[in-house]
């Protein structure tokens, strides 16, 4: 049965649950409200949901259709690229500062951020439950890029990424992908295309495939305990 396009109201202390994302409007937004706990992030990212607002306003969960992902298969490195990265002029690593990675990430966007220090809080102690992971693109010890994301079973969901060096984005993207699809990962989400992001091989898919990807994802056990960098196929 359609439901009218209004966004759900949570209420932190209510009920652990969310609305069904064929119920968000047509940008995506499905509730407003509730907390940022690990438990309700969790179970968000396992319901094909995920949260975004400005400072000043109460959480936002999102669940846009269609949604963007990134296979390993469809990932794409310029021939430019490729000879950056056999350069060996970056070096990456993994969780070795998942903080400075989220915070630069909001720095410098042009028209504020949403990643507020909440949010930092927040996904600092999904971090801390090994939930949550980050990317890190180095020259000579500076920090010059990174990624980061929330992962679920056989599901990343990579939330930003910055560069502060040309190139280094697009370097924490392809470790992130070659790392984690080599270790097991299946679902490889970055919710919005970009023309940007468009150009690494990024796809969309109607939010009813996305939903059944993370389901049978998510049902699945990945290790990422000891993850390995990879920037090449092997």
């Amino acid at each position: 049965m359609a439901r009218r396009a209004r966004p759900v109201l949570l209420s932190p202390t209510g009920p652990m649950t969310f609305p069904d994302p064929a119920w968000a409007d047509p940008e995506g937004l499905l509730a407003v409200g509730g907390d940022l706990t690990p438990e309700r992030l969790l179970l968000a990212y396992e319901s094909g949901i995920f949260p975004w607002y400005a400072d000043g306003l109460p959480p936002m969960w999102w669940s846009p259709d269609p949604r963007a992902v990134l296979d390993d298969d469809a990932l794409h490195v310029s021939k430019s690229l490729t000879r950056e990265l056999r350069r060996g002029h970056f070096q990456v690593t993994v969780n070795r500062a998942f903080e400075r990675v989220m915070r630069e990430c909001g720095n410098e966007r042009e028209g504020g951020t949403w990643i507020l220090p909440e949010m930092v809080r927040a996904y600092l102690r999904l971090h801390e439950r090994g939930d949550a992971q980050s990317f890190e693109v180095w020259r000579d010890e500076r920090l010059v890029g990174g990624l980061y994301g929330v992962q679920r079973g056989a599901l990343f969901a990579a939330e930003s990424m910055f560069h502060r060096e040309t190139n280094a984005s697009k370097v924490a993207l392809v470790a992130a992908v070659r790392s984690l699809f080599a270790a097991g990962i299946e679902l490889f989400d970055v919710q919005f295309v970009t023309t940007h992001l468009a150009s690494m091989g990024v796809y969309q898919i109607p939010r009813v495939e996305y939903l059944a990807r993370v389901r049978a994802a998510t049902a699945r056990s990945v290790d990422l305990t000891n993850l390995k960098i990879r920037l090449f196929r092997e």
